[in-house]
């Protein structure tokens, strides 16, 4: 009979605190000696930065809308041309003594969106809201119903014009996208051939390419006397630009599918549609949601191009607003620290419910 030997156990090492404050400082900011190395360096340039900027913005800074104000020496930021420049900067040429009618429809289109992102109103009554939101923006911008003068096109501008250009295009470009990525992806060759055309030529070329397009060279094909609203024409261009690139996105979620889930659906009798509408879309769309919401903020930052077929979104409006004046033009700058506040609002709202609407599909990953 053999005896048996049993050997010690090693101790083990006291568990590791991950969680709170110092811990999350260890390990992103201290991991090891490269790491800590950026640290430094990069905490020591914002050491140097900070105080400076935060000087020229806040406490030297001038908040007078009177542009002597800052000529004083020692002044640092002038915040004034905000204050005396914000409506032409909101509302670019709309009529000064209308201005509450692009105001209202601003509230009422954004209220909208906001909405819209709202689980508990996705009912089948939302599209009527946004044709009828749509019909009262419309309305209180262009006028000439109950009373309203008429304020033409060409004359929008600044935030309602930029919120309006993005929404549309949006609402408009999903749909379009999703046939397009599901034709890439037909067995049929003349659509697929046709979606792949529509993509790489709208791909293979800039934004600006596509507005001047359609602002310019679009008209001479038309019949004589027939002409389109240059604000049509353009959210047209814009449309069919983001669908292209919102197409590629959901292609790559549509090729993520395992193709023995198709083949189930098909022993089980369902059709195309019904293969893609219960089974196929639902996932694919999930796994790109990320994707779709870059696509979407790339959408609404690229809206600032329209100012080269003069129509003055929030950056035109800035432009033809401080510009024009002589006395405020050296402190553009300040007008553009503002105009990329407003950005960075609705782009940082659109990515943290691009993170709430991730955290709602994977709630079934997670079980």
């Amino acid at each position: 009979m053999t005896s048996t030997t049993f050997q010690p156990i090693a101790p083990r090492p006291a568990p590791v605190n991950s969680e709170g404050p110092l811990a999350w400082i260890k390990n992103n900011l201290l991991a090891d000696w490269k790491t800590s190395l950026g640290t430094l360096v990069i905490g020591g340039l914002l050491l140097w930065l900070l105080p400076q900027a935060i000087h020229w913005a806040l406490i030297s800074a001038s908040w007078s809308p009177h542009y002597e104000a800052c000529h004083a020496e020692g002044v640092g930021a002038c915040w004034g041309v905000i204050s005396e420049k914000y409506r032409i900067i909101l509302f670019g040429r709309y009529p000064y003594e209308e201005q509450w009618r692009p105001l209202i429809a601003t509230i009422l289109l954004t209220g909208l969106l906001v909405v819209s992102c709202m689980r508990s109103f996705w009912k089948t009554w939302l599209p009527l809201l946004w044709l009828a939101v749509l019909a009262v923006f419309f309305a209180l911008m262009y006028g000439k119903v109950f009373g309203l003068t008429q304020v033409d096109t060409d004359r929008w501008g600044g935030l309602p014009l930029t919120i309006l250009l993005s929404s549309l295009s949006l609402v408009l470009c999903f749909p379009i996208a999703l046939l397009v990525a599901l034709g890439r992806r037909s067995k049929l060759p003349a659509i697929r051939s046709f979606c792949t055309i529509y993509v790489e030529l709208i791909r293979g070329v800039p934004l600006i390419s596509v507005l001047f397009m359609a602002s310019f060279m679009f008209p001479l094909f038309m019949p004589q006397g027939t002409q389109i609203d240059v604000l049509v024409r353009v959210l047209v261009g814009i449309t069919l630009f983001a669908a292209a690139y919102m197409a590629e996105v959901i292609r790559g979620g549509l090729q993520a599918i395992p193709k023995g889930q198709v083949e189930a659906a098909a022993t089980l009798g369902l059709s195309y549609w019904q293969t893609q509408r219960k089974i196929v879309l639902p996932q694919a769309l999930a796994m790109v949601v990320p994707g779709i919401m870059n696509n979407f903020i790339s959408t609404f930052k690229d809206t600032s191009l329209v100012t080269i077929v003069s129509l003055y979104e929030l950056t035109g409006a800035l432009k033809l607003g401080v510009n024009s004046d002589a006395n405020w033009r050296p402190y553009i700058i300040e007008g553009y620290f503002f105009i990329a506040l407003i950005y960075f609002v609705f782009c940082f709202s659109m990515s943290r419910y691009s993170r709430w609407v991730e955290k709602q599909v994977n709630k079934s990953k997670l079980r």
